[in-house]
C-alpha cells in the first residue's frame, strides 16, 4: 500500500494550496494512506460509526461555525472522541479560525492542524486531484509509447524486436514520443495513462548508433510527458505456422491494472514497414471510433456477393429445369 507523510504532503503542496501549519512541526510525522478527502460532519457531533478516520479531514465554514457555537466543555466533549481515532491531519479552509482549545488538543494528540486560504470547494478539488495522482495504481513495463494521430500506442515485444526503431521512424514522420524502453503505467481518473519510466529526458537507444535525445534532435513538439493508452501493438517475429489475424473481425484485448485495451499482434519480418502499419492501425481505430469498421464492411460485401451469386445460380437452375420440361413435351 502506498503512503506518504503529512510532512511530504505539506512541503509539496504548501504553495499550491496556500497552506500554513498551525500546530507544532512534530505533528507532521503521521502518514497519509488514502486518496480520499473527508468532511467530518456528524463525527463532530459524536457519531463515529461510519467515520473515515484514515482520510484527510477538511473543516469548512459549516464545521467551523458549529465548533465556534459550542462552549468549551461541549467543544472538548465533541472533538475529543474524533481526535482519538488517530486521524492524520486537518485542513481548515478559507483561513478560518478555530477555537484555541482545538489547537491544544491537536498538539497533545499529535494531529497536524493546517490552514488554507482556498475556498472549501477549491481546496477539496485540488487536494483530491493531488492525492489521487499520488496514490494511483502503477507498474513499470518494458515498452515504448508513442502518440500517433492523437492515440496513445503502446509498442511491446521482446528485446531487439524493433520497438525503438519503429518509434524513431514514427517521430521522424511527425508523431510524438512519450517514452522508450521503460514505461510507467498508471490507473488515473478511470483511464490507463503512460509516462516515461525514467525522469531524465526522452532518450532512445538505437542499436548500432547508441543513445539519442529525441527532444533535442526533433524538437520539444515531438515529445509528450504522458499519454492515455488507447491501443497496444505487440511486435513478434514472423512464424510460418502461426495463424495471424487477416480480416480483423476478432478483437483481442490486453489487461493492465484492471483496464482492458485493444491489442494487435503484429508479425515482424525483414523489409516490412512497421511504422506505416502502426499508422494504419491508428487510423483504423479512429475510423472505428466514428462508426466505420472496414472488416465488417468487407465481410458484409462478401456476404452480399455470395448471396447474389447464389441467387443467380438458383435462377439459372430453375430456368434450365423449365426449359428441359418444355422440350420433353
Amino acid at each position: 500500500m502506498k503512503e506518504i507523510t503529512v510532512q511530504d504532503f505539506f512541503e509539496a503542496k504548501k504553495k499550491d494550496l496556500a497552506l500554513s501549519l498551525i500546530t507544532e512541526p512534530e505533528t507532521l510525522n503521521k502518514k497519509l494512506v488514502s486518496p480520499h478527502v473527508n468532511r467530518p460532519g456528524l463525527a463532530l457531533a459524536g457519531y463515529l460509526e461510519v467515520f473515515s478516520s484514515e482520510r484527510v479531514q477538511v473543516f469548512g465554514e459549516t464545521e467551523v461555525r458549529f465548533l465556534q457555537s459550542r462552549n468549551e466543555d461541549e467543544l472538548i466533549s465533541c472533538i475529543r472522541d474524533m481526535f482519538k481515532t488517530d486521524i492524520p491531519c486537518i485542513i481548515v479552509s478559507k483561513g478560518l479560525t478555530l477555537p484555541p482549545v482545538i489547537e491544544h488538543m491537536a498538539n497533545d494528540l499529535n494531529i497536524a492542524l493546517l490552514s488554507s486560504r482556498l475556498s472549501t470547494i477549491n481546496l477539496i478539488e485540488h487536494l483530491s486531484r493531488y492525492l489521487h495522482d499520488v496514490f494511483a495504481l502503477e507498474k513499470t513495463i518494458h515498452a515504448t509509447l508513442v502518440d500517433v494521430f492523437g492515440l496513445g500506442i503502446l509498442l511491446t515485444g521482446k528485446s531487439g524486436i524493433g520497438k525503438s526503431e519503429c518509434a524513431l521512424d514514427l517521430v521522424h514522420r511527425g508523431h510524438s514520443l512519450v517514452g522508450d524502453d521503460l514505461i510507467t503505467l498508471r490507473y488515473l481518473d478511470e483511464q490507463l495513462m503512460g509516462r516515461p519510466g525514467r525522469e531524465f529526458g526522452h532518450f532512445m537507444e538505437i542499436r548500432g548508433v547508441g543513445f539519442i535525445n529525441a527532444e533535442r534532435m526533433f524538437g520539444i513538439e515531438r515529445t509528450r510527458r504522458q499519454k492515455t493508452i488507447d491501443l497496444q501493438i505487440e511486435l513478434m517475429p514472423w512464424q510460418d505456422n502461426m495463424d495471424y489475424e487477416r480480416i480483423g473481425l476478432v478483437n483481442n484485448y490486453a489487461e493492465h491494472l484492471g483496464v482492458k485495451i485493444p491489442i494487435i499482434y503484429l508479425p515482424v519480418s525483414p523489409g516490412k514497414n512497421v511504422s506505416v502499419i502502426v499508422e494504419v492501425a491508428a487510423m483504423n481505430m479512429i475510423l472505428k471510433g466514428v462508426g466505420y469498421d472496414a472488416a465488417e464492411d468487407f465481410n458484409r460485401k462478401v456476404n452480399q456477393e455470395i448471396r447474389k451469386k447464389t441467387l443467380t445460380k438458383n435462377l439459372d437452375m430453375k430456368t434450365d429445369e423449365t426449359g428441359s420440361g418444355n422440350s420433353n413435351q
